[in-house]
């Protein structure tokens, strides 16, 4: 059995963009009674998310879009950066905590202390491009944790594995023409936010796949596309997207996954990390809004991570 930490913070739980948005805090909620229900507490090692630093967040992001945020932040009533990303007076807050929990996992996993790490974060991060807030994310929480592992640990291959929905267009915005970055994804296509299909960077393996797509394709692109790229990467350490919305119950989008298929796919990737990267693994949150689906799959995945 593996040792596992689960960060998360209840600040997390205070940034809402309105009463009837699908990134809500509840999605924190099911995740957490899903656990509970499950009896897998004491499987894992539970920290709070820091507040992530000016240094680490500049190193993705330049001042001036900290800045943008923080002057906008409202101390009351919700603030709209676009139709479906807005702010409320805690949601600053939740922003920094959700980046410092990539950084938290690393520093543990690295420290040898877990051998890897679920970060249970809101808002998201994949969609934040360097300048630019979208797609309900502020801050590119994978992007600042990769670059916490290069930059402080003095890491040299970082792979990360995008499986939401939508295509991680803030994180390959973030790390296109990174030497030192590989990431391999996959999403629906055509769909929000309509980017990954066309000329991919050098280190980028976007993988389009048409709405419908169920487990049976998606097992196929991995083995055959994924990992071989991955093998002949030899990544020091994995980040994963971990987007639930592929889900064959998730309304947002209209891939077909299930449970086991982001159970097999975590050990692929465990199996990997085995290989290559000395099994660490720092896998955080992205998207998926059916409660119950979102539920039961992160739960899929954490079991894996922690040899359950």
């Amino acid at each position: 059995m593996t040792s596992t930490a689960f960060i998360t913070h209840r600040d997390c739980h205070l940034h809402d963009m309105g009463s009837f948005h699908p990134e809500s805090p509840a999605r924190l909620s099911a995740i957490s009674d899903q656990m509970i229900a499950q009896g897998l507490d004491h499987y894992f090692l539970f920290y709070d998310a820091p507040l992530a630093t000016v240094e680490q967040l500049t190193r993705v992001h330049p001042a001036s879009h900290l800045e943008h945020l923080k002057r906008i932040s409202p101390t009351l009533g919700i603030v709209h950066i676009d139709p479906d990303t807005a702010m409320n007076p805690h949601s600053w807050q939740a922003a920094l905590r959700s980046a410092g929990a990539g950084v938290m996992a690393v520093d543990l996993v690295m420290a040898g202390e877990v051998n890897n790490a679920f970060c249970a974060i809101r808002p998201p991060g994949h969609h934040a491009e360097r300048s630019t807030s979208m797609g309900f994310c502020f801050f590119n929480n994978i992007a600042v944790a990769a670059m916490h592992a290069l930059t402080a640990h003095g890491l040299s291959r970082v792979a990360i594995v995008d499986f939401d929905v939508h295509h991680g267009n803030g994180t390959e915005d973030c790390f296109r023409d990174n030497e030192h970055v590989l990431m391999v994804s996959m999403f629906q296509h055509p769909f929000y936010p309509y980017s990954g299909a066309e000329n991919p960077a050098f280190n980028m393996l976007n993988v389009p796949l048409p709405s419908g797509t169920g487990g049976e394709e998606f097992r196929k692109l991995v083995e055959e596309s994924w990992m071989p790229r991955l093998h002949k990467f030899k990544p020091e350490m994995i980040f994963i997207s971990a987007g639930f919305d592929a889900h064959q119950e998730d309304d947002l989008g209209g891939m077909k996954l299930l449970e086991k298929d982001y159970a097999w796919v975590t050990e692929q990737l465990k199996q990997l990390a085995g290989e290559t990267a000395q099994g660490r693994i720092v896998s955080m949150l992205e998207g998926g809004y059916v409660l119950s689906a979102l539920a039961r799959s992160v739960v899929a995945h954490i079991k894996v991570l922690a040899g359950i």
